[in-house]
């Protein structure tokens, strides 16, 4: 046999086998759902908990005697920023994926909350106190450094969440004098615009996976629901339709179903749920006496195939044998 014929598929096999490792561990972290709890009774604070997308293999995280809340994955599944109130006050922290070597990335005497991981893993979105007291939205390099205002306005703004391409952010601002709504801006603060504009409170926008939806919570029927509208604003439509409240969405990595925080359980409490994008199918995913909220879906730029397009991985090994 030619031996340039077996090294090649020596060489082939093993980056196989390490193509595919790498995609079982991003597999492993795109099956997982971060979230904040107090089910912990002998604390009764919250606590950064994660589990399986179908609400098995529940650990906890965190586990420090201040509040820790708002978990957003890293982009490769390693990390999860989030915000702590070990050190007296609101502070941005990041964690490794398992709980470990958790770190002060704010480090000052402001309150700083609702981190958010750019796609590109090297900046985090979040909202600071810092600017005279108010709230503004805020970025920073993924070590802490850098910070930069990307709003400035009198009215707070809230809630940022990153396009896919890394070019753009989405929030919440009641800047308008009235209710809050959806606003997005460029990723440098500019180009600035309203994409709701309605009588009930628009928050906490989520961007979709592939870039085409956003989805948010609104007060706008009289009652808390998940909506679903257009990257533009269009076609803004309600996916959830309870008596009870629901909020907080967290799309899935396929774009399929959106997770969300409801109180329609017996008991009243917040507990996390995932519902189809069409609304259909919801499922409860936690189920504990006390509140489960802030629900963070792993999504990797890597592991998500834009419509129409398919995953090149296997293309590409095949050519390294030719």
């Amino acid at each position: 046999m030619d031996r340039r014929y077996s090294l090649g598929h020596l060489i082939l096999a093993s980056v196989v086998v390490l193509g595919l490792t790498l995609l079982m561990v991003c597999f492993d972290a795109q099956a997982q759902i971060a979230f904040e709890s107090d089910r912990d009774w002998d604390a009764l604070h919250f606590e950064i908990y994660v589990m399986d997308n179908d609400g098995g293999n529940l650990r906890n995280l965190s586990n420090n005697p201040g509040d820790d809340r708002q978990p957003s994955w890293s982009p490769d599944g390693k990390q999860i920023a989030f915000m702590s109130e070990r050190d007296g006050h609101r502070q941005i922290y990041v964690m490794d994926a398992d709980g470990n070597n958790q770190r002060n990335l704010s480090d000052n005497e402001f309150d700083e909350w609702e981190p958010s991981w750019s796609p590109d893993g090297k900046r985090i979105a979040f909202v600071s106190s810092r600017a005279g007291g108010g709230s503004e939205i805020y970025v920073m390099n993924a070590d802490g450094g850098n910070p930069k205002n990307l709003t400035n306005h009198p009215f707070p703004d809230y809630s940022p969440s990153w396009s896919p391409d890394g070019m753009r952010i989405v929030f919440n601002s009641n800047r308008a004098g009235g209710g809050s709504e959806i606003y997005v801006m460029n990723a440098d603060g500019g180009k600035l615009k309203n994409l709701t504009n309605n009588p009930g409170d628009d928050r906490q926008p989520s961007w979709s996976p592939d870039g085409k939806h956003i989805a948010f919570d609104s007060w706008r029927a009289r009652n808390l629901d998940i909506y679903v509208m257009d990257a533009d604003g269009r076609n803004q439509r309600r996916i959830t339709n309870d008596p009870f409240k629901d909020w907080n969405p967290s799309w899935s990595s396929d774009g399929k179903r959106i997770a969300f925080v409801s109180d329609r359980e017996v008991d009243g409490n917040p507990e996390i749920y995932v519902i189809n994008v069409d609304g259909r199918n919801p499922r409860n995913l936690t189920n504990h006496p006390e509140d489960d909220t802030a629900p963070a879906w792993f999504n990797s730029p890597v592991s998500v195939s834009p419509t129409g397009n398919k995953f090149t991985m296997w293309g590409r090994l095949k050519q390294l044998d030719r």
